[in-house]
């Protein structure tokens, strides 16, 4: 099966982790994993500004920190993932990033960072859901 993890840092991202830990017996190493980051885009006005390569090195860096504990979770585990970051709106890139990979499975968390904007679910997981073809499990 082909899993997307979308995946941003927060305590969520963590707890998707330990439960997909936990559930060896139908998540585990024997799938094809690729692990998603969404960056925020620098405004127009400021990129246009600085020199494409800092902005394109910013946004690898970003990357990198919600990356780094997820990569030492699938080396623990001993699950190989492919590892992808994309810059723009979480939700639509989440949704579209899913589809267009033909993914069997999306897992993420029930919410982010910005847990005050959505009482039953972050209003990210809630785009994705309402967008996305492939079928969603959320971790919550």
């Amino acid at each position: 099966m082909k899993i997307l993890v979308a995946a941003d840092g927060s305590d969520f991202t963590k707890r998707m982790l330990a439960y997909i830990a936990a559930h060896d017996e139908w998540l585990g190493g024997r799938h094809d994993y690729t692990v998603l980051t969404v960056v925020p885009a620098i405004p127009p006005r400021a990129a246009a500004v600085l020199d494409h390569d800092l902005v394109q090195s910013y946004y690898a860096e970003e990357a990198e920190k919600v990356f780094a504990p997820v990569r030492t979770f699938f080396d623990k585990q001993g699950i190989k993932a492919t590892f992808e970051h994309k810059v723009g709106p979480a939700a639509d890139t989440i949704a579209k990033t899913a589809d267009a990979g033909k993914f069997d499975l999306l897992v993420m968390g029930t919410h982010g960072h910005g847990i005050l904007t959505g009482l039953v679910m972050g209003s990210t997981t809630t785009k994705v859901v309402a967008h996305c073809g492939v079928p969603v499990l959320l971790i919550r």
